[in-house]
């Protein structure tokens, strides 16, 4: 049996296509009912016999239509609907952004703040301290000059005052030392005088307590003592200077020197 030969159609669009398959499907379902096919064995069916063919869906093209329009719509929600959450993400993500750095930098105020409060409290702190030692230094009664050292005119008075004196001038040397050298020199006369070993011979004798030459007296003489080299204490001062130079200390003294 020949089937009409069907004209050529141009491109058609997809509602089209799926009109023209539904009617294509409708006209290949009435055939095999009124002229009857083969089965699956061969034979010819009845044209009352249900045919495999019969199967085929003749849903109606419009429908076919409506449904692909609202998938289209469906699609098309789905779309706008990811967007949407995606733009409220986005808007989320920015403003907590916008939160943490509004955080921060009330942070950072308040902390610069603080510290300027800080140094502030501290200035007023010094300024209230200079201000009280002022009023306490020009309230408060002078203090009274210390009182004078007094020394005896005598051997124990000017080994003490030579002592006095070496201590401001960093010269080592203890009382006993001095005592002991001043004893053996001169038995602690301050006028003593040398006129018969070397020096004297050389025209230069040894005087006073300690019995120093005049070049040594002159050389190791100590600022604040007489110049006189039988004054007590300038002689003692300045033997006292001479052997801290020469042995580390009077106190090393034990012969003539």
């Amino acid at each position: 049996m020949q089937f009409p030969t069907l004209p050529k159609l141009g491109r058609l669009s997809k509602v089209h296509s799926f009109a023209v398959a539904g009617t294509a499907t409708a006209a290949l379902t009435v055939l095999a009912i009124t002229a009857g096919v083969q089965g699956s064995d061969g034979t010819a069916l009845a044209a009352n016999e249900p045919s495999s063919l019969a199967s085929v869906s003749t849903a109606d093209p419009q429908t076919i239509a409506d449904q692909a329009g609202a998938a289209s719509q469906h699609a098309a929600a789905d779309a706008a609907a990811k967007k949407k959450a995606a733009d409220a993400a986005a808007a989320a993500k920015k403003k907590a952004a916008a939160d943490a750095a509004a955080k921060k930098k009330a942070a950072d105020e308040a902390a610069k703040r603080k510290q300027e409060e800080q140094a502030a409290n501290r200035s007023n702190e010094r300024k209230a301290l200079a201000a009280a030692k002022e009023k306490a230094a020009t309230e408060a009664p002078a203090p009274a000059p210390a009182a004078a050292v007094t020394y005896s005119n005598d051997l124990d008075g000017w080994i003490k005052e030579s002592l006095s004196v070496m201590a401001a001038h960093n010269i080592p040397g203890s009382y006993d030392g001095i005592y002991r050298n001043i004893i053996r020199e001169s038995s602690g006369n301050p006028q003593a005088i040398n006129l018969t070993d070397s020096n004297a011979m050389a025209g230069i004798p040894s005087k006073g307590l300690l019995q120093v030459i005049d070049p040594t007296f002159a050389e190791y003489h100590v600022e604040g003592t007489s110049m006189d080299i039988y004054d007590p204490v300038a002689n003692i001062t300045a033997a006292c200077n001479y052997a801290a130079a020469n042995y580390g200390s009077i106190d090393n003294v034990d012969s003539a020197y």
